[in-house]
């Protein structure tokens, strides 16, 4: 429509001003609430925001199963001994079974006295990472800024000289997505609007079928009832490696076919072999399987052999994907130098957190790599895809068998629709527990 049919005079002076206000909107959380009516909470003022209490607990529940499905073992890098590796699976549907679950929560307190008190919470979040928070990071925090978000970073990360991987990060990882909901509850607005999004009103995901039986027959139905939920993109668990000879092999390059044949050129295809291969074995494989297009291979070797990804890279036209075990921008930067990655799949709640999985899209937006963070849990990543562009973070993924129960203690947990998942308007990451689900909670226990 050209400008002199709009209804109202609009000229450029007006485009510019209102330009400028959007913009301002959208970085500064206090006039975006302005903008749209809201009243600022008591305590929103440019003061520091004192962090009171950094709190870990624990919730157990309970669900009903199906027994004897779903449990098919993914290869891992133990299967080379052949007293460790599993024998090969066959769905035996056994009726229900009741399942005791729990989880680990984080919650922090800040603020207090008379400007209020707010609160973040997230999780779960895996108990060694818990255990960190509440030895290393506890202190350290109390009585920080908690609006502080990049400076409370870099103090975590230069606080100990472990810091740059392990369950050292996975701690810092679990305050910073913790620190970003406390502050999307403070300012009243969604994760997604203080990284400066949206982007797009929902985020598209992709199947990943790990636990599903391999059974051939098994196989069609799934991929079929994927295709027909909405899924462009499935991924799919490998089960034999080297130590399962030329018989694995065979099982191996079958399951691309097998699939390939089954929902047809218009679905993505991605295989996992969970650091359980080595370099001849991934070639080989990606050598037999190349003419089914493989969308790519996914962590076919430990991730500290950068020099055998950027081999693989150059040896096969099947695109490379790694990154749910890489810590911190430092080391995705190695990778993208190296020539070694065409897919980084950084997760938020191991890599260093939502403040450093924007820093990742940016080294990798560099190198023009997308960012399809791992599917570990989707709050952070669905907050970040949404807010950056779609060329760097195209779409996620959702864990179908996990995702079932891992959201258990929740009230809204994130369901997808036609392989979607709508952005929630809530504040913050939008968790909140449902106390009918919850049998019993404690604090964290530390073994003695």
């Amino acid at each position: 429509m050209a400008l002199r049919s709009l209804p109202h005079a609009f000229n450029r002076r007006d485009f510019l001003r209102n330009a400028a206000a959007t913009t301002f909107a959208a970085l500064c959380p206090s006039a975006l609430r302005s903008a749209y009516g809201m009243a600022a909470p008591p305590s929103a003022k440019a003061g520091p925001l004192p962090i009171r209490a950094v709190e870990l607990f624990e919730v157990h529940g309970h669900y009903t199963d199906e027994a004897g499905v779903d449990r098919q073992q993914q290869v891992n890098p133990l299967d080379v001994y052949d007293s460790l590796r599993p024998a090969p699976y066959q769905d035996k549907p056994s009726g229900t079974r009741e399942v005791k679950t729990s989880a680990f929560y984080l919650r922090i307190r800040a603020g207090g006295g008379t400007e209020g008190e707010v609160e973040g919470l997230y999780g779960p979040i895996e108990k060694s990472a818990a255990i960190v928070v509440h030895e290393e990071l506890r202190p350290f925090l109390l009585g920080k800024d908690a609006l502080a978000g990049e400076t409370l970073w870099d103090q975590m990360y230069r606080s100990n000289r472990q810091s740059r991987g392990s369950f050292f990060i996975m701690a810092i990882s679990a305050v910073d997505n913790t620190l970003w909901d406390l502050r999307g509850r403070y300012y009243g607005v969604p994760v997604y609007r203080l990284l400066g999004g949206p982007t797009r009103s929902s985020v598209e995901i992709y199947a990943s079928c790990l636990g599903f039986s391999l059974e051939s027959e098994k196989v069609r139905a799934q991929a079929l009832a994927n295709k027909k939920e909405g899924y462009r993109y499935q991924k799919w668990f490998m089960a034999y490696g080297p130590g399962s000879g030329p018989e694995g092999m065979r099982k191996n390059v079958e399951l691309v076919r097998i699939l390939r044949e089954t929902v047809g050129d218009d679905t993505e295809l991605m295989f996992d072999a969970f650091s359980g291969w080595d370099q001849t074995y991934a070639l080989e494989w990606a050598h037999q399987v190349e003419q089914y297009r493989p969308r790519w291979m996914e962590e076919v070797t430990h991730p500290e052999k950068i020099e055998s990804f950027a081999a693989m890279h150059r040896s096969t036209t099947i695109p490379i994907a790694s990154g749910e075990h890489f810590y911190g921008r430092w080391e995705v930067e190695r990778y993208l130098e190296a020539g070694a990655l065409s897919v980084v799949q950084a997760d938020p709640e191991w890599c260093g957190g939502t403040s450093e999985l924007i820093k990742i899209g940016t080294v990798a937006s560099l190198h023009d790599v997308p960012v399809i963070p791992h599917g570990h849990s989707l709050r952070a990543a669905l907050h970040v895809i949404s807010s950056q562009s779609p060329m760097t973070f195209p779409l996620g993924e959702y864990l179908i068998l996990k995702m079932r129960h891992y959201q258990h203690f929740e009230k809204s947990p994130l369901v997808p629709v036609r392989a979607h998942i709508t952005l929630p308007d809530t504040p913050g990451f939008g968790i909140e527990l449902d106390p009918a689900k919850i049998d019993s909670q404690n604090p964290l226990q530390l073994e003695p």
